[in-house]
């Protein structure tokens, strides 16, 4: 998920879940695959927050991030205990993107693939329009003519992701997106052989 501000395109990094302790710790949703690297004594983030909070409009820095019981926990600047830091429970947290930041060839963030077209061939099916993360995999929200179809993000279902070209392609297994595709009817008195 990106956001643009300001011209700068802003990834969201984590979540603020819940207060840990007294001394103003709070535990993280993570959403990067690289904590050791976004998530270092100094990083500056970009809050959203409800307007109304004390917090709007402000950054927040990391003074240390440590992991208990496989959950990361994060101490801030600024958060000294823990009524300051039950104030950013449910804060979003974003950085900005390092436009020179080189990305492995198969790795795209879920702003890049938004909007693509989804191709079968030369056959237009869709257009992506979100990318959902789940822990056996992420699946791409395609919209059709007959709705949303989610569609497995795995090299054989989708071998080829051109950016630069607006193009997903796929080879859907049977039935995902064809048009002749029938939805059964529980209410229906046919009889299957």
């Amino acid at each position: 998920m990106a956001s643009k501000k300001s011209g700068i395109t802003q990834l969201r990094v984590g979540r603020l879940v819940k207060a840990h302790g007294l001394k103003g710790a709070i535990k993280l949703e993570l959403y990067t695959d690289e904590p050791e690297r976004r998530f270092v004594p100094g990083a500056a983030f970009s809050l959203q927050v409800p307007t109304t909070s004390p917090w709007h409009g402000r950054k927040l820095i990391l003074r240390e991030l440590r992991w208990f019981n496989d959950v990361p926990v994060g101490f801030f600047e600024d958060v000294v205990d823990r009524t300051a830091a039950e104030t950013l429970v449910r804060a979003i947290l974003w950085v900005d993107q390092d436009d020179a930041e080189e990305l492995d060839p198969d790795t795209w963030y879920d702003h890049q693939l938004v909007g693509l077209a989804v191709m079968e061939g030369d056959r237009k099916l869709g257009e992506v329009v979100r990318v959902d993360h789940f822990p056996a995999q992420d699946l791409i929200v395609v919209n059709t003519d007959r709705g949303d179809v989610y569609v497995p993000f795995v090299k054989d279902i989708v071998p080829e992701v051109n950016v630069a070209a607006g193009t997903i392609t796929v080879t859907p297994p049977g039935g995902l997106f064809d048009d002749n595709a029938e939805i059964a009817d529980p209410n229906s008195n046919t009889e299957r052989d």
